[in-house]
């Protein structure tokens, strides 16, 4: 590559056991894997065995930007870990989003990406000015609370620094514990904060004084204008009277002042809530924090989300951007769409009666979540749910928690963070291990499959929907999306293919890849999901946008955009000035999800039955509709999505030819001396 467009050519491989460093070349890997995730698994595909285990220093820890990132491209400051993550059951590899400044400035200093390997052997932090990458001291920082370090490496490194930092649950261990960077934008649902602790590292900070270009200035400044429809108006701070989704509103006494923020460079939404003035969990006095999505059920959880359909089904006319929504913005509705009343026919949620409305103790459980440093999701919709139903059944009633379990009070609260993240008393001890693995340590019959009888539909109303107290999905992870749980109320062709989307993952799939399509295909598919092309149409484009937000970079809640599909290729394009069509871009999307699965083929011995098996047992519970999948049904659909990937319907791995069709004719070759790849057909 003769003149870098985009990137800035380095990738650092930083080595904690003997503080080195070397450089790789981006160009090993660009333009073939264009950046981000796709780049991430060809490392960890040629430098990581399946005998490497989460906490084992041979686990290398990956970063990396993409080529739009810096480059003032909105969405462009998503950036992507990936290693194995602890957070999943059992152990494998996994890839976890953040926003934030820290990509840019990293570029700024003239790196893509770096790769960390080995164990400190004491508290250790990095600082990257420009060329010069130093391992210091963190034993005057190891401890410390998340906010507390990023102040303290500001002070030490100065303002301009930007950070990516954990808390004392990244440096106990905790399984679903976060690294956490600006305007609290976390990396959190593969748990690599405690990867982070396990090779004895506390932060990186990083400060550049460089440039990063794109090849067409004039298209940045045309996409800033064009991309997720940005109103040019004043984002004053507001006072709010009350906070919650339907069915779960709450007055707040005295109200609260919410503002707007990007949640990262170069983004022209605001789609992160800065909730000012709010009850701290650490300190006297009342102090701000950045909340996004989940976190607003902390403050009461009386019923699940509501659902618009117009949220994941579209037409020209009306159609969804979730940035939009959480900027207080949404896009107007257009009446003159003849499906405008179906689109906009919100469906209440299920009643559930977690816990009841109290605005201090959510701020509180955020305030503990961010300052900690573990994983909000894991604690709101899946910890303390399952503390709530567990109790109500008597599940908990021989249990000596030492503390009466009570996920209303918040005296509870601070206790159960507290044993958790400090790993104190056998229970906190077994929690601070994850959901999945502390269910089964206790016995999954009892602690994880026992119905809770407290969950009714509103889309039937009085109807009871019996759903197990673990509320599991697949590979250690919680349902988001998938017609039981939380954000349970989307009708059953979108709840099945995000079901689809978590078995062939491993972790939750739902926070890069919520489904997308128009409502002309939805009124194709919906009246049997399970045997419509369609279904895996889009789970398919689901995957590959996925890949491609991760790798180009952009953002989830910007992309895709089913209107305007061509929107990533001219992303790349005015990034790097490499010209790709749609369909040459896809191409290299499906490289990046092969690279994946022939990653868990070789590590983690991924085939069909595995997770099938995986992921069936929690759709025999019903959705809101009364409604749930067959075995026969399920399998059907297996079918259907193995052979338009090209992949062996026996055991679900790609055939030769398939690989060798995207250009990874030596990965093939190498799962095939492992007796991983199918016969060949030819």
């Amino acid at each position: 590559m003769d003149k870098l467009y985009g990137y800035v050519g380095k990738i650092a491989r930083i080595n904690l056991t003997d503080s080195t460093v070397s450089i790789i070349p981006t160009s090993n890997y660009v333009p073939k894997y264009i950046g981000g995730r796709s780049v991430c698994h060809k490392i960890f595909w040629d430098e990581v065995g399946p005998e490497v285990k989460a906490f084992d220093p041979e686990n290398k820890l990956i970063f990396m930007t993409g080529p739009t990132t810096a480059t003032g491209i909105p969405t462009g400051g998503r950036t992507v870990f990936t290693g194995i993550s602890p957070n999943s059951y059992p152990e494998q590899y996994s890839w976890s989003g953040i926003g934030g400044w820290f990509g840019a400035e990293l570029k700024f200093a003239g790196y893509d990406g770096f790769i960390l390997e080995g164990k400190a052997p004491e508290p250790t932090y990095i600082l990257i000015e420009d060329s010069e990458i130093k391992f210091l001291s963190a034993k005057n920082l190891w401890g410390k609370l998340v906010h507390d370090t990023q102040h303290k490496l500001e002070e030490l490194h100065g303002k301009k620094v930007k950070s990516i930092v954990i808390g004392p649950a990244g440096e106990n261990l905790i399984r679903n514990a976060s690294i956490t960077t600006s305007n609290d934008n976390v990396a959190a649902k593969s748990g690599f904060g405690a990867v982070f602790g396990s090779k004895n590292l506390k932060a990186i900070a990083v400060r550049g004084t460089g440039v990063v270009i794109p090849a067409d200035i004039q298209k940045v400044m045309e996409l800033r204008m064009k991309m997720g429809y940005p109103y040019m108006r004043p984002n004053p701070v507001v006072k709010e009277n009350t906070i919650g989704m339907m069915g779960n509103e709450i007055p707040v006494e005295g109200g609260w002042l919410r503002g707007q923020v990007a949640c990262s460079h170069g983004c022209n939404q605001h789609c992160n809530t800065m909730m000012i003035g709010m009850k701290s969990a650490f300190k006297d006095e009342k102090v701000n924090h950045v909340e996004k999505c989940v976190s607003i059920f902390a403050f009461g959880f009386k019923e699940d989300c509501p659902w618009t359909p117009v949220e994941v089904f579209g037409t020209e006319k009306n159609h969804s951007l979730a940035c939009k929504m959480f900027s207080k913005e949404p896009l107007p509705p257009d009446p003159s769409d003849p499906y405008f009343e179906e689109l906009y026919n919100t469906q209440k949620g299920d009643i559930v009666n977690f816990w009841k409305p109290d605005f201090d103790k959510g701020s509180i459980i955020n305030d503990l979540c961010n300052e900690y440093g573990i994983d909000k999701w894991d604690v709101i919709v899946w910890l303390l749910p399952w503390l709530s139903m567990g109790k109500k059944e008597g599940v908990f009633d021989d249990i000596d928690f030492g503390m009466e379990i009570d996920v209303e009070s918040e005296e509870f609260i601070r206790y159960l963070f507290d044993i958790i993240v400090y790993r104190k008393t056998y229970y906190g001890n077994l929690l601070a291990e994850g959901m999945a693995r502390a269910i089964r340590a206790l016995g999954k019959e009892k602690f994880g499959d026992t119905i809770y009888k407290g969950r009714y539909s509103q889309k039937i109303p009085g109807l009871r929907l019996d759903i197990p107290i673990s509320l599991e999905a697949a590979w250690g992870h919680s349902v988001h999306w998938q017609g039981r749980g939380f954000e349970a109320t989307i009708n059953k062709p979108g709840w099945v293919c995000h079901n689809l989307l978590q078995m062939l993952s491993t972790r939750d799939a739902m926070t890069a890849a919520h489904h997308h399509d128009t409502y002309e295909n939805y009124l194709k598919m919906k009246d049997d999901p399970c045997h419509s092309p369609l279904t895996v149409q889009g789970v398919i484009f689901d995957e590959n946008r996925s890949e491609l937000k991760d790798s180009v970079t952009t953002c989830e809640w910007q992309s895709p955009n089913v209107f305007w599909t061509e929107m990533e290729a001219q992303l790349f394009e005015a990034a790097t000035g490499i010209e790709m069509t749609e369909e040459e871009l896809d191409k290299v999307a499906v490289r990046s999800r092969l690279l994946f699965r022939a990653i868990l083929i070789r590590n983690y011995g991924r085939d069909r039955d595995l997770e099938v098996n995986a992921i069936f047992p929690i759709m025999t519970y019903p959705d809101p509709n009364n409604e749930t999948v067959s075995w026969e049904e399920w399998n059907d659909l297996t079918d259907m999505y193995y052979e338009a990937r090209g992949w062996d319907k026996e055991t679900g791995w790609p055939t030769r030819e398939t690989y060798e069709k995207y250009d990874l004719k030596e990965v093939a070759d190498e799962l095939e001396s492992l007796g991983k790849l199918p016969p060949s057909k030819k």
